[in-house]
């Protein structure tokens, strides 16, 4: 007998989904089989998104045919993908913070008798498919929204579980984990693999997909351009090709050898503390001077970065803009005196999900059109194209709805707010700035935020991502346990010693 591919367990077939005036999907076709992990990649925009949702239920498909477990399907909404035996578990996690993680597990499927919520059995459960994920330590009665980013996403895949998932879909589930919590990851996806559950992963990290994938499909403007790629032997040339339809090299823009010691210090951090996050924290920033801070998550690193912009009000030390201190804990201040920051959460933290693009931009200086108490839509309309076009964010439509634009393109609207709202950005603070951001928008933002550094423009960053860190700043902080261990010029660094410094603490 031959050792033929076992029989998909999910079939998608000539997938078509249109909105009005876009042609989301056009024909796209998948095929994952038990067991294996299928890797979904495509530039944002290229249609990942609005695949999973169909496969989700969230969205029925204009045309196409779906075959799940040998059998045609309809699934006519997230709950009849989930009781197929389908489940989603979405980059923003869709739990609900103020319950505890046994009620996030059943939530909609609860464990009740005679309509009373029998809330011994659902802990018990939930102890038990949290222990077969590796995290028997989860106490099922403690609050969600107590929990870290790792400890959420195991609640999500047990509440995948609990609805006896054979396929589960994961959008994105490294985005905001540190290096140890991936591997952990890897390890509970190696054991749903191992037990024939099957796994499609969506991500930008083209090193995890080597790592889990077995197979990989590319998605481009709608189109499956190639399926069922082997994961580790397929080189990141050929699936960046596939892509973006054309070769592009994963490049940083180059760096200005322009010495920076003689430029005007535009901020200045001295001895920052906030207990329980980060300790006697000092640097400096220069005009157009890049520097990036590199740490796990939990760090301390985003907290730095939301202290200096006055998110937070720290006990002891201060933050100097132009030599002048900035009242601590007052991100009004931080603002008039020439801040802007975009943190890590899009969505939830910088942009107007209901607004529109426009609406979006020009909200941060909006008193510089009113007069009277009227405001000039005709100047605030003319400013906004103007940021539009400069940044170039596409579709270049004012009135289109935030929430519709790729996230690279969400994080050119935030950009552009502080360069339109802000009388002059001196410095601009980016959490993450990245994230979530495919390949080829990735190079763009890149040359956009080294572009505001020519400018004159101070930026202060952060990223997960060592070689990002690294190739984007000048200067680059390393912060173990809430310290600063380690500051020195990028070019002198490289990704070893900057992960040993993180995960060890040993200086150079």
């Amino acid at each position: 007998m031959g050792s033929s591919a076992p029989e998909p367990l999910l079939v998608m077939r000539g997938i078509v989904k249109q909105f009005p005036g876009v042609r989301a999907l056009d024909g796209v076709d998948l095929d994952v089989r038990p067991g294996e992990v299928h890797c979904l990649l495509g530039q944002n925009g290229a249609g990942k998104s609005t695949l999973i949702k169909v496969l989700a239920g969230a969205h029925q498909p204009d045309a196409g045919e779906i075959v799940f477990a040998g059998a045609p399907v309809r699934l006519a909404g997230p709950t009849a993908a989930m009781r197929a035996g389908i489940a989603t578990i979405y980059q923003e996690l869709d739990l609900v913070d103020g319950l505890s993680v046994a009620e996030n597990i059943f939530l909609g499927h609860e464990k009740a008798t005679f309509g009373f919520t029998r809330r011994g059995d659902a802990e018990r459960s939930a102890r038990e498919l949290l222990g077969r994920l590796g995290h028997a330590e989860i106490p099922p009665r403690r609050e969600v929204g107590r929990l870290p980013a790792a400890g959420k996403q195991v609640v999500s895949m047990a509440r995948a579980l609990s609805h006896d998932a054979r396929l589960i879909v994961m959008d994105e589930p490294s985005a905001a984990l540190a290096h140890d919590e991936v591997d952990n990851l890897f390890r509970i996806i190696r054991e749903l693999t191992g037990a024939g559950v099957a796994v499609v992963y969506i991500s930008h990290r083209l090193e995890e997909i080597r790592q889990i994938g077995d197979r990989v499909t590319v998605l481009k403007d709608g189109r499956a351009v190639a399926a069922g790629l082997p994961a580790r032997t397929t080189s990141t040339g050929e699936i960046v090709s596939l892509m973006t339809g054309r070769d592009v090299e994963y490049v940083f823009p180059e760096r200005s050898e322009e010495p920076r010691g003689d430029r005007p210090e535009i901020l200045r951090v001295e001895s920052l503390t906030l207990p329980g996050s980060f300790e006697d924290v000092s640097f400096t920033v220069r005009a157009g001077e890049i520097v990036g801070l590199a740490g796990l998550v939990g760090s301390g690193r985003s907290e730095i970065l939301e202290t200096v912009y006055g998110a937070r009000r720290p006990a002891r030390g201060r933050v100097l803009v132009d030599g002048r201190p900035v009242r601590p804990g007052d991100t009004g201040a931080a603002v008039r005196r020439g801040m802007g920051m975009a943190p890590e959460e899009r969505k939830s933290q910088a942009l107007l999900p209901a607004g529109t693009v426009a609406a979006n931009i020009s909200v941060a200086g909006l008193s510089r059109y009113a007069s009277f108490g009227w405001l000039s839509r005709r100047r605030e309309l003319a400013d906004v194209r103007r940021q539009i076009e400069a940044l170039d964010i596409r579709p270049p439509d004012p009135g289109r709805p935030v929430v519709t634009l790729s996230g690279g393109n969400q994080q050119k609207v935030v950009l552009a707010r502080w360069l339109l709202g802000t009388a002059e950005l001196r410095l601009l603070i980016l959490d993450e700035p990245t994230r979530g951001v495919d390949v080829g928008a990735r190079a763009e933002l890149y040359a956009l935020i080294r572009g505001l550094a020519g400018r004159g423009i101070g930026v202060l960053l952060v990223s997960s991502e060592v070689p990002e860190v690294l190739g984007l700043a000048d200067r680059v902080l390393v912060v173990r346990e809430g310290r600063v261990v380690h500051t020195g010029a990028a070019r002198d660094l490289d990704e070893a010693a900057v992960l040993n410094m993180i995960m060890e603490g040993s200086a150079l």
